[in-house]
């Protein structure tokens, strides 16, 4: 299509598109003047859906008129609420049911399946993640080198950018596995990298590891309702994310793990325990020894935190409705108009460090600001725009084409030129 850098042609794209009902499903931010603020922010904190209020009164009155039968008794039982999540949550990563789970939140959930994946011998003891990966998977996997015995200065291999680039090339990545393939016991990227943008192929990076002996997983904080993860078919020995960012779960709010289908029954692999993993048929029998449910279920530890897993359902229940490749679609459609709006600017203040290629991203866009000058992202921000700033030089602009709009990336790029 041929952008056209006019107000009108924005407002044609958002009559012309399907998915602009969505945006009334959502509590749009107001500014001081009363305006709906330009919302670019669902990278951090989704917005949230008008019917989640709902969806969690439910859960509360349920449990005001029948207490503890509410297990069984609720309009939406609550013995097997995290099974209620399952098949749209394996719909939105690309996996099969029995391999995803709603439990606990993300770097919970990554130590968790750490325990399981990442098992140092001999000389493979090493860990390999992206240079820049975000600081709670950095402290994460670094800590689990140190419980192991081992190293961080020594066992943990960074995977970089080359000079002058913003993003790693894949090429290199293999370089690396080539030399040192046989010492990496875990391959840990965030699919979608938090500063960047950049969306990694994850079914090329699996099959470099595998290929050298080494077990893979990635963090998918900044993938799950974004992009096109297809962990199933890429292979991957187990996945993590969190459900607060794209899938508008509120502040805080569980996360989910996959584990490929392959380990569902590998009784061999090390894991901790709880009893909401064990057997459903004989849970309740107290004195059982642990027997593992089938799937990434048997990695659970504790009953379900209801009020939570109603904020998710709310938000599920939306993108089962407007259909995840739908999404993607306009996702795209997004970020391209808003790349074209940004390179129509005069100027070089400003650098979009995310790729190019559309395969390469998800919806957001990561501006390098020349000079590291935060006073900009301050001016944005005092005239509606809600955004993010990430140290040193990057300000984080997301539309998310569940809520946002064709003349919200009009406005915004308006803004940042008056701005500047």
């Amino acid at each position: 299509m041929q952008f056209k850098n006019t107000r009108e042609f924005a407002l044609e794209l958002d009559k012309s598109d399907d998915l602009s009902r969505f945006r009334e499903s959502f509590h749009i931010p107001k500014q001081k003047n009363g305006e709906e603020s330009i919302y670019f922010c669902g990278n951090s904190l989704g917005l949230q859906p008008k019917q989640t209020k709902e969806y969690i009164n439910q859960e509360l009155d349920d449990w005001a008129t029948l207490g503890v039968e509410g297990h069984f008794e609720a309009m939406n039982p609550w013995m097997p609420y995290h099974e209620n999540l399952a098949e749209t949550t394996a719909e939105i990563v690309g996996a099969k049911t029995h391999e995803v789970v709603v439990m606990n939140t993300l770097t919970t959930n990554l130590h968790l399946l750490m325990v399981s994946f990442y098992q140092p011998k001999g000389q493979r003891r090493k860990i390999l993640i992206e240079a820049d990966a975000f600081p709670s998977d950095r402290f994460a996997v670094a800590s689990q080198i140190q419980f192991h015995g081992g190293d961080p200065e020594t066992d943990l291999i960074t995977w970089k950018p080359r000079e002058d680039e913003h993003t790693p090339r894949i090429s290199d990545l293999e370089e690396i596995l080539n030399k040192h393939g046989d010492e990496i016991a875990l391959i840990m990227i965030g699919a979608v990298n938090y500063y960047t943008g950049q969306f990694f192929n994850l079914k090329k990076i699996t099959e470099l590891g595998h290929k050298q002996g080494c077990l893979v997983g990635f963090d998918c904080a900044h993938g799950a309702g974004n992009a096109p993860l297809n962990l199933h078919d890429s292979g991957s020995d187990f996945a993590v994310w969190c459900t607060y960012k794209y899938l508008n779960s509120g502040p805080g709010s569980l996360g989910g793990c996959f584990v490929h289908e392959r380990h569902a029954q590998n009784l061999d692999l090390p894991r901790f325990t709880g009893w909401w993993g064990h057997n459903k048929e004989t849970r309740f029998g107290m004195r059982d020894d642990f027997d593992p449910i089938y799937g990434a279920e048997g990695w659970q530890l504790s009953n379900p935190p209801i009020l939570s897993m109603a904020a998710i359902k709310s938000s599920l229940d939306i993108f089962k409705e407007a259909g995840f490749e739908n999404l993607r679609a306009k996702s795209i459609h997004l970020t391209s108009y808003l790349e074209y709006l940004l390179h129509e600017m005069e100027g070089d203040r400003i650098e979009i460090i995310t790729p190019t290629e559309t395969k390469d991203r998800g919806c957001q866009l990561s501006l390098a600001v020349k000079d590291a000058d935060k006073s900009l992202f301050e001016t944005i921000t005092e005239k509606g725009v809600i955004a993010d700033w990430r140290e040193p030089d990057v300000i984080r602009i997301a539309p998310v084409p569940l809520y946002n709009s064709f003349l919200d990336c009009y406005k915004f790029v308006e803004i940042l030129k008056e701005s500047m």
